[in-house]
């Protein structure tokens, strides 16, 4: 993948990923719309990173002169993770996906790595296939009952001068730390920290959206408290995702906040553990 490649690597994984939540829309979800020109700037935006940091992670399949397939990983010390993966709807089934995950796990080079999945038959296969152990994973919706948010304390906003412990927690949750990922996210994301340093935690707090990008934290009640504070940013409706069920703890969150539980997709994890307490983040993981 280059540069010249992102516009359209970025249509291509909108109208991927719009086929796949049409497909997958439960019959009381609203029908799902393409994104937004603000949504596709952050995808470029993001990819751009990526490319910048790693950029032999990043694949793309082209016939002729258009881009029918994309895979973007990145190694992160010993850790690999893929940010994002799809194949165009009508060249599904044509062993293109198959090669774009063999050119990202090459990459790999046998790290252990994570990423999340969506139910799809042929790519969870693949997946497994792979040596990925697949944990099913919960996401909670709804407008938070704001009669429920707990007083807290503990936490304040976080900066620059917080990265290096926070890429420690990192390495003892996940066995590596986000490294130059924490510095494009805090350009773009509010950071949440606990002050407790026996009790380290953060969280990165989408506040357009008021929901959670990304959650660490060395115990669940410091976890519990950094999501309430996610959670007290939220107007309207909001989402808490990425929930496996070594992360119990949200699941109480979301529950007392008043949001509702459903099921979706896979944290798919190869030579690691779950990381708990830990909400991923679907592109930094």
């Amino acid at each position: 993948m280059s540069e010249e490649d992102l516009h359209a690597t970025e249509r291509t994984s909108g109208i991927t990923f719009l086929e796949a939540d049409r497909e997958t829309r439960r019959v009381n979800e609203p029908e799902p719309t393409p994104r937004s020109a603000a949504a596709s700037r952050l995808w470029i935006d993001r990819m751009r990173h990526f490319l910048s940091v790693d950029p032999e992670g990043c694949w793309v399949a082209q016939d002729t002169r258009d881009i029918v397939g994309f895979a973007i990983s990145q190694n992160r010390g010993s850790l690999w993770f893929l940010a994002t993966y799809g194949v165009l709807p009508d060249r599904q089934g044509g062993g293109i996906g198959k090669r774009l995950m063999d050119a990202v796990l090459a990459h790999a080079a046998g790290r252990p790595g994570l990423f999340s999945s969506t139910v799809h038959p042929a790519a969870t296969r693949r997946y497994r296939l792979a040596g990925f152990s697949l944990y099913p994973q919960m996401r909670m919706v709804g407008s938070v009952d704001r009669s429920t948010l707990p007083a807290v304390d503990g936490l304040r906003e976080g900066g620059v001068g917080d990265l290096e412990w926070m890429d420690r927690l990192d390495r003892d949750l996940r066995g590596a730390g986000h490294g130059p990922d924490h510095d494009h996210m805090l350009n773009t994301l509010r950071l949440v920290v606990s002050r407790a340093s026996n009790r380290p935690g953060y969280v990165y707090v989408d506040e357009d959206r008021g929901r959670p990008a990304l959650l660490a934290a060395s115990d669940p009640e410091t976890a519990r408290q950094l999501l309430w504070e996610a959670l007290a940013s939220a107007r309207g409706d909001t989402l808490v995702n990425c929930i496996t069920t070594a992360n119990q703890w949200a699941v109480d969150v979301g529950l007392a906040a008043g949001l509702d539980i459903d099921q979706e997709g896979y944290l798919a994890v190869r030579g690691m553990t779950d990381p708990a307490p830990y909400l991923p983040s679907g592109h930094f993981l």
